[in-house]
């Protein structure tokens, strides 16, 4: 039911999955995951409609080009438009988690003339999270990963020991608790292993300068959109949030209301960053039931 398919989209390669057709709901990752991170949703949403979740450029089997200036968020959000053109849509649903989530809401800014709706699980709007890391220390604490994620050495430290790191991070929880098999683990590791794949990833995070405060006195930035003058998204958009998150606060959902003016939020008390991978049907029936309405 699931096919893999590649398209040339603004001079890169990228790789998808998609299934099912009718009307497109596009599934867009975040890091360090890859397209495999919707494999249940692409299966329900490929009942009835054309579902497709791409690898982000940098990522698995897409293509990474070299300079970090190439994995702005500006580009991020053309090679979805991209992608949906080349499918044969000009308007779709589009679903985006951590990283993926926040391209989402670059571009529902940038072209919400593209989106029929948006849903955003445990990603911040830009505006917000520029307030929450300027003002909030515990969003700061929290975001202190960032500033790993854009240094030097981030690569050393997320590879070593087999990726220990990102195993723990994303993977060990999902073991123990049962909602990872051995085989979803293999599938992440040898999506790690992709030559080039963990700097991608990495690039976004510094391409966007995005963290809290550096111990140098540098400043906190959470707009990760470059140049961005609109905060108001005018699109109807649903926000789930797993409230247990441990990088991403529910702080964000605060005052969000003001710039998503149509707007459902569905809190999930017992679930953490990785919501879509610890309750796939709950994730689902939420989608779903907004998608009809």
């Amino acid at each position: 039911m699931l096919r893999h398919e590649y398209a040339e989209l603004n001079g890169i390669r990228i790789h998808y999955v998609i299934a099912g057709a009718g009307e497109l709901v596009m599934f867009v990752h975040g890091f360090p995951e890859f397209w495999y991170a919707w494999k249940d949703q692409l299966l329900e949403f490929g009942r009835d409609y054309q579902a497709v979740a791409p690898d982000m450029r940098g990522y698995n089997l897409s293509e990474k080009p070299a300079g970090v200036d190439q994995y702005q968020v500006k580009f991020l959000c053309e090679d979805l438009r991209g992608l949906a053109e080349h499918l044969g849509h000009k308007r779709f649903v589009l679903v985006g988690h951590d990283w993926g989530g926040a391209v989402a809401w670059a571009f529902a800014l940038s072209y919400p003339e593209y989106l029929e709706k948006l849903v955003i699980i445990n990603a911040p709007h830009p505006a917000v999270f520029e307030r929450e890391l300027r003002e909030n220390p515990a969003q700061q604490k929290a975001s202190e990963y960032m500033l790993m994620f854009r240094s030097p050495e981030a690569e050393q430290i997320l590879s070593a020991n087999q990726y220990d790191f990102l195993y723990k991070g994303v993977l060990s929880e999902g073991i123990k608790n049962g909602y990872f098999t051995e085989e979803d683990c293999k599938a992440y590791l040898e999506a790690w292993s992709q030559p080039g794949a963990l700097t991608g990833g990495l690039n976004y995070y510094r391409a966007a300068h995005i963290g809290p405060p550096t111990a140098e006195g540098g400043p906190a930035k959470g707009k990760f959109v470059a140049d961005l003058s609109e905060v108001t998204v005018k699109v109807q958009t649903l926000v789930i949030w797993g409230e247990k998150d441990p990088y991403l606060l529910t702080g964000n959902l605060e005052g969000l209301e003001e710039l998503v003016p149509d707007l459902t939020i569905k809190r999930i008390s017992d679930g953490s960053h990785w919501v879509v991978h610890e309750k796939p049907a709950l994730i689902n029936n939420l989608i779903r039931a907004f998608i009809r309405n």
